[in-house]
């Protein structure tokens, strides 16, 4: 499996949360043989996805490999599935990962077809599921993600992970300061940084221990990741 070592090309564009879409002709901007640069291209001849995409996928995952660890990768509402394949690729100790969504965009099958060309094995370790994520079972030894899972789509998603006392790293999106729980600290936060403090809390109660993270502002301004691993002794520890 390609080693999963940081870009190093030095054509890098620097308008990394372009929402412009990445087109094959941009290839030339990842030359390197990183595990990145290899995903990177793959992207450019899927044709599909905004360069933002790209980086806010490669930002989470690399953070969700650094913290987390589990024999199986959840992502609920997957969209195309980037993050799914970017886990798979340098999480190589991943026996499956598992993409949900109750709705797959026609063109994440040119994604598909494209990373699974570069990585043939990824076609048996990378499944997609159309699913309610109320119906996905989900077990202790899986890392439950989920990137800009809207408004209460994210406190669902920490609803599962807590219920299974499973590793969870979100990336929360927009929020309903009317719906979402602030504790009351909006006074001196700001109200999205408040329902996002009280998740981190709710997760430290629950025993897990927190990392607050922050890709760079210039991908996404929804840029704070909250990874969670519980406790106990980690699937890839020795005697787990």
């Amino acid at each position: 499996m390609t080693p999963w070592t940081e870009p190093v090309s030095i054509d890098e564009p620097r308008d990394r949360g372009s929402k412009k879409k990445l087109q094959p002709g941009a290839q030339r901007h990842y030359v390197g043989d990183s595990a990145f640069e290899r995903i990177a291209r793959v992207v450019c001849r899927a044709d599909c996805l905004p360069r933002k995409e790209l980086y806010e996928s490669w930002e989470m995952a690399k953070r969700v490999r650094r913290k987390l660890r589990g024999t199986r990768v959840i992502d609920l509402a997957c969209g195309h599935g980037l993050l799914a394949y970017t886990l798979a690729v340098i999480m190589p100790r991943v026996t499956e990962v598992l993409a949900v969504d109750r709705r797959l965009p026609p063109s994440s099958q040119r994604l598909k077809a494209a990373m699974e060309a570069e990585w043939p094995e990824l076609a048996e370790r990378v499944r997609f599921q159309r699913a309610d994520l109320r119906d996905v079972p989900v077990a202790a030894t899986d890392i439950v993600v989920c990137a800009h899972g809207c408004g209460s789509l994210t406190d669902r998603v920490l609803d599962l992970a807590v219920a299974a006392r499973s590793p969870v790293a979100v990336l929360p999106c927009c929020s309903d300061h009317s719906r979402l729980d602030g504790g009351g600290l909006d006074g001196w936060l700001h109200a999205d940084l408040a329902i996002d403090v009280v998740r981190a809390l709710r997760l430290r109660d629950e025993g897990y221990k927190v990392w607050t993270q922050h890709i760079p502002a210039e991908i996404t301004p929804k840029n704070r990741i909250l990874l969670g691993q519980p406790p106990g002794p980690r699937p890839d520890a020795p005697g787990a």
